[in-house]
């Protein structure tokens, strides 16, 4: 039974850092058929909105948890080979139910695809956080998009100076600089 537990755990480690590597962790077998009962067996990739609980992340979780368990209670328990079975299942079950409950129920639902108004740049209020010198010299914005503070490389649109924590809107994004106005001037017109 050693050796079995020592595959088993093995093998779940690497499947699991295969599947986090890879990508390979998005096979999902949503449906199983065994005999007449009906629970469908089909592996597909997917992204659909429901994600099966047997999948390329909580399978290889599933036998890394049990072999390890199963491991170290047959070596160093004084319970009879079936108790260890059972608690190494146990195990097994805990180990890919908390990897599915913290990926597939509290991380991903929360991620969602970026459009590119998103982080579009065009029109964004930012305030300058370091100067922005006359003549094409390049400064920095700082401005807060998707909910995240976050600085850019800025010049003046105008080649004009623009001072310290003078609020700016955003004229165009090239080749990752910012090309700004005051919001005063654009107000102001």
């Amino acid at each position: 039974m050693n050796t079995f537990y020592l595959i088993c755990f093995v093998l779940g480690l690497v499947l699991s850092l295969l599947a986090v590597f890879s990508g390979l962790g998005r096979l999902h077998f949503s449906h199983i058929r065994i005999g007449h009962a009906h629970v469908h067996a089909r592996a597909h990739a997917g992204n659909s909105g429901h994600i099966s609980a047997l999948n390329g992340f909580t399978i290889p979780a599933f036998l890394c948890w049990f072999g390890g368990a199963g491991y170290l209670l047959h070596n160093y328990s004084p319970l009879v080979m079936p108790l260890v079975l059972l608690f190494a299942v146990v195990s097994g079950l805990l180990g890919g139910g908390l990897l599915y409950v913290a990926l597939f129920k509290l991380l991903l639902p929360r991620e969602r695809v970026l459009s590119p108004e998103d982080t579009r740049m065009d029109g964004v209020v930012a305030r300058v956080s370091d100067e922005i010198r006359a003549g094409g010299g390049t400064g920095e914005i700082l401005f807060t998009q998707l909910q995240a503070r976050k600085s850019a490389a800025a010049r003046s649109e105008n080649g004009t100076a623009i001072p310290r924590g003078t609020e700016v809107v955003v004229l165009r994004y090239a080749k990752g600089i910012a090309y700004v106005e005051p919001l005063e001037g654009l107000l102001s017109r």
